[in-house]
């Protein structure tokens, strides 16, 4: 029996029968999961190994089998297994959409493969090729290297990067020659490229299409040769792009890649659309145990699943009976959705942290309690105009987006009296974001007591020392 199935059976052994809303139940479930994480899979044979990846993706190309067949080739070749990953540091918050393929990278490695991290230096200094996008602009190298940093630190409760190979790959595709590029595109049929939705679209809307985006992904499969890729690791999104890495490999007289697509985590905000920070439905890394908690239970109960799939190291067979247990209603929704934010919020804090938060989201939305909260950020100058606090706090990024919460009336001052009495809400209209704090505190809560609280959104923070 493997360690994995160790773990496994112990779960199975919790999740059967017990009140998912006792909280020693979920610690002890949570601390073992997270366990898992840190888990060595090196016990585990190459066809067990493959089920598992194959689990936990939306496409294994070409199959499981060809996979572990693949690891068992390497193993006889005395060579390692290569599984590569590539990013474009034009960021620096990540998110939990982000750490999705790099918790399948991360198990890659401990199962004992050999890791290569790409960092698209070359990539992230062009930017968007078809200079249609600002969210995409081009970097400069001080740039990249601060991103990269901030990247690395935020997504390690994910991945353990000390272990990794890491590559620029501008270290050999500033070396490509123009004959070489030619050589190696003349081989690639365009059709390729075109199978790609957003070519379609604007083909036919009547837009054009540049030379520079068609090579593009021709130039970056030029990575997977380079490191001679056994398999490459990223999201449906960029399941072509790896199409592209197969066939380059292909020409350039290696075995080609194969592929893992994962999928793309859907936003909080339950719209279906991708998490993604231009709609402002994600789950910051850098966010408090508090603030992920309690944005994990904005999910809808539909992505409990998803989530759990896509961010934890639960196995199908823990999934199925979590599935059963609300089919057959000896299991609550909102149990369940409870354990799924304080796995997410272990990931990143650790157990204890995400038990904290699970007791203050109770106090906050069961007993209403907010001086039970300790983890709050604190405004102490209430002579700021609110949309400055607000800004400042980094519950908003923009006077725009501070207006757009006025104005769905979740923008609030809330008061919380020390006699236990019920708590005092107080909507700002869009017209006072700019207005000094202190001064409506004044007009609106004058003379009551207790402990003042600032509401944006989902978000909390409390008013004074």
């Amino acid at each position: 029996m493997t360690r994995l199935s160790q773990s496994v059976e112990q779960a199975r052994e919790l999740l059967v029968g017990a009140d998912l809303a006792d909280d020693a139940v979920v610690r002890d479930l949570l601390a073992l999961t997270y366990e898992r994480r840190h888990m060595d899979f090196s016990d585990m044979s190459p066809a067990e190994q493959a089920a598992l990846v194959a689990e936990r993706c939306e496409q294994l190309q070409p199959s499981a089998p060809a996979l572990a067949a693949r690891m068992e080739q390497a193993a006889r070749a005395g060579r390692p297994f290569v599984a590569k990953f590539g990013i474009d540091p034009t960021g620096a918050e990540v998110h939990l959409g982000h750490a999705v393929p790099i918790l399948v990278l991360d198990r890659f490695q401990r199962m004992g493969h050999h890791v290569v991290f790409i960092v698209g230096d070359v990539t992230a200094k062009i930017g968007d090729p078809s200079g249609r996008s600002d969210e995409r602009p081009a970097l400069t190298d001080e740039e990249i290297a601060a991103n990269l940093a901030t990247y690395r630190d935020q997504a390690s409760a994910f991945f353990d990067f000390s272990r990794a190979e890491f590559r620029h790959n501008g270290d050999w595709l500033r070396q490509v020659t123009l004959p070489r590029l030619i050589e190696v595109a003349a081989h690639v049929p365009v059709a390729m490229s075109l199978q790609r939705e957003d070519f379609r679209n604007r083909i036919s809307a009547g837009h054009s299409l540049s030379l520079a985006e068609l090579l593009y992904s021709v130039a970056m499969a030029l990575d997977s040769v380079e490191v001679r890729c056994d398999l490459e690791v990223g999201g449906l999104d960029q399941f072509l792009n790896m199409q592209m890495c197969r066939k380059v490999m292909e020409i350039c007289g290696q075995e080609p890649e194969l592929v893992v697509a994962t999928a793309l985590l859907e936003g909080t905000d339950g719209t279906g659309a991708k998490m993604s920070k231009s709609r402002g439905n994600y789950v910051p890394l850098t966010a408090l145990p508090g603030e992920i908690f309690g944005k994990v239970m904005s999910v809808p109960d539909r992505l409990m699943e998803p989530y759990l799939k896509a961010l934890s190291e639960w196995q199908a067979t823990e999934l199925a009976i979590l599935t059963e247990r609300l089919a057959d209603g000896s299991a609550h929704p909102r149990d369940v959705k409870k354990v799924v934010a304080g796995e997410v919020t272990a990931a990143l804090h650790g157990v204890d942290a995400a038990m904290t938060a699970r007791d203050e989201f109770a106090a906050q939305f069961s007993r209403r309690n907010y001086a039970d909260m300790h983890d709050l950020p604190v405004v102490a100058d209430l002579s700021l105009p609110v949309v400055e606090i607000v800004k400042a706090l980094g519950f908003a990024a923009s006077n725009g987006e501070v207006r757009r919460v006025a104005e769905q009336k979740g923008l609030r001052l809330v008061l919380e009296p020390g006699d236990a009495g019920p708590q005092q809400h107080v909507t700002l209209a869009p017209d006072e974001i700019r207005e000094p704090l202190a001064d409506i505190l004044k007009s609106k809560l004058n003379g009551l007591s207790g402990d003042f609280y600032l509401k944006v959104g989902r978000r909390l923070a409390r008013l004074g020392p």
